[in-house]
């Protein structure tokens, strides 16, 4: 059986969701893990949950058994829940992180087919992500961003100036080499909890240094 299908069933059949797999200089093989995600009931808030240090070390245990028994090889084993630049693979992904801001890179420049200015050649996008509903009813996705300069702390903004329009670049998921949560650090939210899981082989957390 194939190292990339003996992870995915281990990590399923635990109640986990894949989120990514690495291989690293070093022979390490890094797994990251997430809770399933269900959407709210309309209406609902949703309720994040994450990843902790128990889980990883539940999952080490059984992928070390898994992959000794398929004869998989590798030096070092590391489970750890998604850090803050959590790449979106999957269409749950996109509908679970609607409103978040994220980067996308294109598999083809794409800058025509946005709304306003956009060099030709461009790939790279940050910018919030949208879900759109076409009159068919059939799902669509967007990123929405604008090209003002941030803001620095402290720095004084005039009030007649005037911002730079939003513009917006639809997009299937098939056309996307790759897509990432824009690293951003929040205290209220999604940041410094995500990464709050990370456990080695021996089911040990490493020190941070």
């Amino acid at each position: 059986m194939a190292m990339q299908e003996i992870v995915e069933q281990t990590v399923a059949g635990l109640g986990y969701d894949l989120v990514e797999i690495e291989r690293s200089a070093g022979g390490l093989l890094r797994i990251t893990i997430d809770l399933p995600w269900q959407k709210a009931a309309e209406g609902t808030p949703q309720a994040e949950q994450f990843v902790n240090v128990e889980d990883c070390e539940k999952v080490t245990r059984q992928l070390q058994f898994a992959l000794e028994v398929d004869g998989v090889e590798y030096k070092r084993l590391e489970v750890s829940s998604p850090g803050i630049d959590r790449p979106l693979r999957h269409v749950q992904d996109y509908e679970r992180f609607v409103g978040h801001e994220v980067d996308i890179t294109l598999k083809a420049a794409m800058g025509a087919a946005a709304e306003g200015q956009v060099h030709a050649n461009r790939k790279k996008f940050r910018g919030t992500l949208e879900r759109v509903v076409a009159a068919d009813g059939s799902v669509g996705w967007q990123i929405v961003w604008s090209d003002a300069p941030k803001v620095k702390p402290g720095q004084k903004v005039s009030k007649k100036r005037v911002p730079p329009p939003l513009q917006a670049l639809g997009f299937e998921l098939g056309e996307l080499r790759e897509a990432r949560l824009a690293p951003i650090v929040s205290f209220k939210g999604r940041g410094i909890a995500d990464a709050s899981g990370v456990a080695g082989i021996d089911g040990a957390v490493p020190s941070a240094e």
